[in-house]
């Protein structure tokens, strides 16, 4: 007998075998063991956190003042505050508390709880203070700014004009500002750095879940407190586990090792689109692919070079071959489906006109640069795609891929040519989110550190469009505000600006049809306390 061909059969007979119904791996009943990339896992400190992966974690160890309602984005739910007021002149809000909540210490949350760790925020100016320092809060006047006058109230004082109605969304989703336990942390404080350096794997909340373990880039392991003050959670456990190979997790939820997958290539998720086991669950977010362009680079300071680059972009084509299931073609700063966005304006991939401004720039045989970009899917298909075509015009990109806090960090920095990213947040409803992300930057100063704000990433800068933002914001009647950001989305583009929207972000998670009230949700704080799942038994999954 032919050796291979045997060893073949034996082979595809233990595959047979493997993937037979009877013999799958079953996850417990009590436990949810959810696979996802964590390379961009870099530290679980609140205030220091990036990207959507670790907040899905952070909203489920802490919690915030107030929430929102995943099935209705602009309803705000009362969470640690019980009500709040917002005072006539929309210069105050006042948050009172619940009685009875204990952290995971044991401690009682106060108010002196929660100034201090809104306080810490500001006082650290890590990633996360950027929003709040767009609201006129700094570590020099957060201090007055916000106050417990007793221990069930917390009184937040504006420094500037704003939308208290956007404050409030931004307390409610972007888990900068959840309630540390003061105690616990001051006590691991070293060299007065608020304990950033402790809380990096370590946490100190009050949330329906207690952090067990987390080994970078293996396993990250959450048990619920039987003692929340919402009552106990369903789940005894969650398992985030690091798997970084996309058909990985797709063998892995096929065979019931995992119950829920994200970070997943579009081809595995549509190949497991058909089993009757599991459900797809897409989610359109606020958030951004773009080509960005760092006018601290000679090239593209310059307007003509920035508007031959928008030409040299293909994005009909990347939407309709590559985004399939990671997002669809948008133009604009202001995220779709909000009435104060307008229609895309149309750009198409045109040579002869990007060499002609390349030409009128100076550079008719194009020049040398870099394109950085995440070694992720569907990122670097994008950034290969733009690499073919600015070759087109003469402009010759080499492609450095790295992880994100590689090609971030590099942005953060100020400290690239080009790059393809995804960003822009635009978790609050409301126009201004995605505006102050992509497009507002106040002081274009390197020293400013405005690290969360794309526009201070790129080095774009225009006075008269940030005092347009920011009177958008305050305008009172509805139809004028909605023809203000339409005009400062005409200005944007007339101006050139140095990040280009490519395609509005799709987020496909696969769940397995055991899990129960699981509900995705577009700011990436997907809350587990309330989630179950049927008995295996009952699924008909293995004995």
């Amino acid at each position: 007998m032919n050796i291979s061909r045997c060893c073949r059969a034996w082979f595809t007979t233990l595959l047979l075998l493997t993937c037979s119904p009877s013999l799958l791996a079953a996850t417990p009943d009590d436990q949810l063991i959810v696979g996802m990339n964590m390379n961009n896992l870099l530290t679980l400190d609140p205030a220091a956190m990036t990207g959507n992966e670790v907040v899905g974690i952070v909203v489920n160890l802490y919690d915030g003042l107030v929430e929102l309602d995943p099935h209705q984005l602009t309803d705000v739910r009362p969470a640690l505050a019980e009500r709040w007021e917002i005072s006539a002149d929309n210069r105050q809000l006042t948050f009172h508390l619940r009685d009875g909540v204990h952290f995971h210490s044991g401690n009682p949350l106060t108010s002196e709880d929660v100034i201090w760790s809104m306080r810490r925020v500001l006082h650290l100016n890590l990633a996360q203070a950027s929003v709040w320092k767009s609201y006129g809060f700094s570590k020099d006047n957060v201090d007055q700014m916000i106050t417990a006058p007793d221990a069930r109230t917390v009184v937040i004082q504006l420094p500037k004009p704003n939308d208290p109605q956007l404050v409030i969304y931004s307390l409610a989703a972007l888990g900068s500002m959840v309630v540390l336990d003061s105690k616990t942390v001051q006590s691991h404080s070293v060299n007065n750095d608020w304990g950033n350096r402790w809380l990096t794997t370590h946490e100190a909340g009050s949330g329906p879940f207690r952090l067990d373990v987390w080994q970078a880039k293996d396993v990250l392991r959450i048990s619920r407190d039987a003692h929340y003050w919402r009552g106990s959670p369903k789940l005894t456990r969650v398992v985030f586990r690091h798997l970084q190979e996309s058909q990985t997790l797709r063998l892995m939820m096929e065979k019931g090792d995992i119950d829920i997958a994200s970070n997943m290539a579009i081809p595995d998720v549509q190949a497991l689109r058909h089993d009757p086991d599991l459900t797809i669950d897409a989610v359109q977010k606020g958030t951004l692919y773009y080509l960005a362009m760092s006018m601290k680079d000679e090239h593209f300071a310059n307007p003509q070079v920035r508007e031959a680059v928008r030409y040299l972009v293909d994005y009909q084509g990347i939407n309709k071959t590559l985004m399939a299931g990671y997002g669809t073609l948008h133009q604009r700063p202001i995220q779709s489906g909000m009435p104060e966005t307008l229609p895309d304006p149309g750009y198409r991939l045109d040579v002869p006109r990007a060499k002609a401004l390349l030409a009128a720039a100076g550079y008719p045989n194009g020049f040398d640069t870099t394109l950085r970009v995440l070694a992720d899917q569907p990122f670097l298909n994008i950034a290969i795609a733009i690499q073919s075509t600015l070759m087109q015009a003469g402009i010759r990109a080499k492609i450095i891929t790295g992880t994100g806090n590689q090609i971030y960090g590099a942005m953060r920095e100020r400290q690239f040519n080009l790059l393809v990213g995804r960003g822009g947040s635009g978790v609050e409803p409301h126009p201004h989110s995605s505006l102050r992300s992509l497009v507002y930057n106040p002081n274009n100063a390197d020293s400013a550190r405005l690290t969360n704000f794309q526009g201070w990433r790129t080095g774009f800068y225009d006075a008269q469009l940030n005092q347009m933002i920011d009177q958008a914001l305050l305008e009172r009647n509805k139809q004028k505000q909605q023809q203000d950001y339409f005009a400062i989305q005409r200005r944007y583009d007339l101006l050139i600006p140095a990040l280009m929207p490519i395609s509005q972000m799709t987020d496909s998670v696969v769940v397995n049809n055991r899990v129960q009230d699981y509900v995705p949700h577009p700011s990436a704080t997907t809350f587990l306390r309330d989630v179950w799942k049927t008995p295996d038994s009952l699924a008909g999954g293995a004995q």
